[in-house]
C-alpha cells in the first residue's frame, strides 16, 4: 500500500531541487484586492501570448479570478521575500501596507515588483487538487531591471543579474 503522506513529502523534496521564480497573482473583485503567491508560473505561448499558473482548487484568490476574469502576475524583487510569505499564508489582510496601483485591466500591480503581466482569464482546467489556469496577456512591463526572487530547497534567494 502506498503511503500518500510519504509520497507527498518525497515529491515536495525532489521538486525543491528545481528553482522557481516567485510571483504574486492578484485580482480586484468588487473593489477588494485579492492575491496569492505562486511559484508555478510559466509562459505558454507567444502567439497568442498566453501564461499559466496553478492555484489550489479551493483557493479564495482563484475563485475571485474566476469571478472577475482578470488577473495580474507580479514578479517579485529579491528583497520581497517577506511579502511573498504574507501572500503564501491563509487569512489576514495580505494587502495591508502594500503599495499597489491598478493595471489597465483593473487588477492590482504591486509596488516594488520587478515586472508585471496583466491578463484575462482564458480557462481553468482541474488537475488533481489544483487548477491549471491559462491567461491571455493584455499588457505587461518591466518596472525595474533588478534581481528577482527565486524559491529553491525550501527557501527564498535573490538571483544576481547576469554579467555582460
Amino acid at each position: 500500500m502506498v503511503d500518500r503522506n510519504a509520497q507527498g513529502r518525497r515529491f515536495r523534496e525532489v521538486m525543491g531541487h528545481f528553482p522557481t521564480g516567485v510571483a504574486i497573482v492578484t485580482t480586484l473583485r468588487d473593489g477588494v484586492p485579492s492575491g496569492m503567491a505562486a511559484n508555478s508560473f510559466v509562459s505558454v505561448s507567444l502567439d497568442p501570448p498566453l501564461v499559466s499558473f496553478c492555484p489550489a482548487a479551493g483557493s479564495a484568490t482563484w475563485h475571485d479570478i474566476r469571478a472577475t476574469g482578470r488577473f495580474c502576475v507580479n514578479f517579485l524583487h529579491s528583497d520581497q521575500a517577506e511579502l511573498c510569505r504574507r501572500f503564501a499564508t491563509r487569512g489576514g489582510d495580505r494587502f495591508e501596507a502594500v503599495s499597489w496601483t491598478r493595471t489597465g485591466g483593473g487588477a492590482p500591480r504591486l509596488g516594488g515588483a520587478v515586472a508585471w503581466i496583466d491578463c484575462t482569464l482564458e480557462r481553468g482546467v482541474t488537475a488533481g487538487d489544483h487548477v491549471i489556469v491559462l491567461g491571455l496577456v493584455r499588457d505587461l512591463g518591466v518596472a525595474a531591471d533588478t534581481a528577482p526572487l527565486v524559491f529553491f530547497r525550501g527557501g527564498y534567494h535573490g538571483l544576481a543579474a547576469p554579467s555582460s
